[in-house]
């Protein structure tokens, strides 16, 4: 009996080793996972400050120069139309900041992604857009599986995406988007696709801040950005990202 209760004590303590091994293992990677989302938290924000920084100063200096421009023009008894023409200008750039402060404020919130998977994230994104009723429809497609990647990197995609929808719900005047991610263990791929208005690529405004967050977002996850769009006939933009360097940072 004796040498039975000594061989189940030993059997014992070698599980509770066992359990403990694995729990300071679980410990360890739940550290580990904190880490990088604080990591990827921290670079967002810095990014937001940044580019907050570039449009809305650059905004608003837009918008004093306006004032001081229609202010000589009084002072000069210049033609009322064009003193008009000027104020009705300046109206749409002091519009046009006021939204693009609004959209840096809400992506200041907590991260969409607390709690949620990419896919589960950009399922609650899709289903607020098409909650506003002159929005358009959109679908989601997923191709290679919902597998888990880099937090870091399930963020960016997330904000590409939704700077996708912005730029379409502010520029495409579209019915239909489609977006479809896919992920191979080489490659993760995020294409979104409208039927809308469309426009010339070689005829985009400088500083267009859309399409400069886009690249931003994009060379920080080390990405590629294609753009293919004509008047017409909608835009497709496809963002392709490498995994192998996103895995080594895990």
């Amino acid at each position: 009996a004796e040498s039975n209760w000594w061989r189940s004590s030993n059997e014992s303590l070698h599980l509770l080793h066992t359990v403990g091994d694995l729990l300071s293992i679980a410990i360890e990677r739940a550290y580990l996972f904190g880490q990088s989302t604080q990591l990827g938290v921290i670079e967002e924000r810095n990014r937001l400050a940044r580019e907050i920084h570039d449009t809305l100063a650059q905004s608003l200096t837009g918008i004093a120069l306006r004032l001081e421009t229609i202010d000589a023009m009084l002072e000069a008894g210049a033609d009322p139309n064009q003193v008009r023409d000027a104020v009705q200008q300046g109206l749409r750039l002091t519009q046009s900041t006021l939204e693009e402060a609004r959209r840096s404020v809400l992506d200041l919130r907590a991260a969409p992604l607390a709690g949620r998977n990419l896919v589960e994230a950009l399922m609650l994104l899709i289903s607020e857009y098409e909650r506003q009723s002159d929005q358009p429809q959109i679908t989601l497609n997923v191709v290679g599986g919902n597998r888990p990647l880099p937090v870091r990197l399930e963020m960016g995609l997330y904000r590409i995406a939704q700077e996708g929808l912005n730029n379409i719900a502010q520029h495409a005047g579209a019915a239909q988007v489609e977006i479809e991610l896919a992920i191979t263990p080489e490659q993760v791929r995020l294409t979104i696709e409208d039927d809308g208005r469309g426009f010339d690529p070689t005829d985009v405004p400088t500083g267009h801040f859309g399409l400069i967050g886009l690249n931003e977002r994009i060379k920080l996850l080390g990405g590629r950005l294609i753009l293919e769009s004509s008047p017409g006939a909608g835009v497709r933009i496809e963002v392709t990202i490498p995994l192998q360097e996103q895995e080594r940072d895990r």
